[in-house]
């Protein structure tokens, strides 16, 4: 992400009562109209979204004329764990569509979950052997856009190329509901063309997707992602506590510390951790939710962020705005 002078702390890490380092980032926080209500850093820089974007490339996928719907379709807005009914899905998602494993080109990966994964090592005998494609986080997307391939006729070992008619009508559909230009393509963890906004581009597509028209591609998604959030994410994840607690809520974190939430009225956030620290996505995002109107008991199970000193609990991750 662009540096534009020093970002503002977002996140402080206190031990035993002293500070002792700090995580900085930008944070947008949209009202119901869309109009900007808070602004930290520098939220109108481009950066990549990671898998926050993958709630807009369900609904491309809807547009070329995808065949998803329920969990099916929550399976390819997410970055899920790696429970057994997430890897069920993504197979049974490639077998309706008479497509094999072999044409997943995201990367082998073990489950994200870290009991999923150690379950997995175990009963292969080995990591190496616990690795697969079905396996890696980005699975269902992948088969999904395969299964969108396969619909329209257009090539399908080639549909991670950023010139394939799905990566452009991505593209297409990104920049629509984001009001932003597609300013950079990079490739993402999982091999997919990675498009850069910004954080207030990423909070306007969530946004435009949370208030869209339940028969709409967009609204379609949302319907999904509400309905069967532990699809989206995982039983022991945030972006499932989320959605399963806060009414109509829509939510999607994203690699190197990045999420986004909208809900129904229109109200809806995106922020960046530059550092990439994974441990203050929790504290910021029950802020920001805090800040734009949510009221949950969910918020204090998010924000809990541990320190550990000799076994016992000794500090904490909090927000600082």
């Amino acid at each position: 992400m662009p540096s534009y002078g020093t970002p503002p702390v977002l996140a402080e890490v206190v031990r035993s009562g002293f500070i002792e380092g700090h995580h900085r980032g930008s944070l947008v926080v949209l009202a119901s109209d869309g109009s900007v209500e808070l602004s930290m850093g520098d939220p109108g820089a481009p950066f990549f979204p990671r898998s926050s974007n993958k709630p807009v490339q369900a609904a491309a996928m809807l547009r070329a004329g995808a065949e998803l719907s329920g969990p099916r379709l929550a399976l390819a807005a997410a970055s899920h764990s790696g429970e057994p009914f997430h890897l069920d899905l993504v197979r049974k998602m490639l077998a309706e569509h008479g497509l094999s494993e072999d044409l997943l080109r995201c990367p082998p990966e073990l489950p994200v979950d870290q009991a999923e994964s150690v379950r997995a090592i175990a009963a292969s005998g080995s990591e190496e052997a616990a690795r697969s494609r079905v396996a890696m986080n980005c699975s269902g997307k992948h088969a999904a856009m395969l299964a969108t391939c396969a619909a329209n006729g257009w090539p399908l070992e080639s549909y991670l190329d950023e010139s394939h008619p799905l990566q452009r009508l991505i593209a297409r559909t990104l920049e629509s509901l984001s009001g932003d230009s597609v300013s950079h393509v990079g490739v993402d963890g999982c091999g997919a063309p990675l498009m850069a906004i910004t954080p207030t581009g990423l909070a306007r597509a969530f946004r435009a997707v949370a208030v869209a028209p339940a028969d709409s591609p967009e609204g379609r998604v949302a319907e999904a992602m509400r309905a069967h959030p532990e699809y989206v994410a995982g039983t022991r994840r945030i972006d499932t506590w989320l959605m399963s607690e806060v009414p109509g809520a829509i939510a999607k974190v994203g690699a190197e510390s990045v999420q986004a939430v909208a809900l129904p009225d229109g109200r809806a956030l995106a922020f960046k951790i530059h550092d990439g620290g994974n441990r203050a996505v929790g504290p910021v995002l029950a802020r920001a939710l805090e800040l734009l109107g949510v009221d949950s008991p969910v918020l204090e199970r998010i924000a809990d962020s541990p320190l550990m000193g000799g076994g016992r609990r000794v500090g904490e991750v909090r927000a600082a705005f």
